[in-house]
């Protein structure tokens, strides 16, 4: 093989492989936020049942200093 072959050649392997690693990174991220999601509608659920049973809302972390 010629050197031009050898390189495009290395760019498709390349190119392959950073396809593969952002498809891997999108579905990641995909499960991330569904996993958030859920969790929301969780805590969200909650508060109401919590608000509906007259008990008083949790107190908010304070931040870091």
């Amino acid at each position: 093989m010629t050197s031009s072959k050898i390189r495009m050649s290395a760019e498709a392997v390349y190119d392959q492989r950073t396809a593969l690693v952002r498809d891997m990174m999108e579905k990641q991220n995909a499960a991330q936020d569904a996993k958030t999601a859920r969790l929301r509608a969780l805590r969200l659920a909650k508060e109401a049942e919590d608000k509906a049973a007259g008990k008083p809302a949790p107190a908010k972390p304070k931040g870091r200093r």
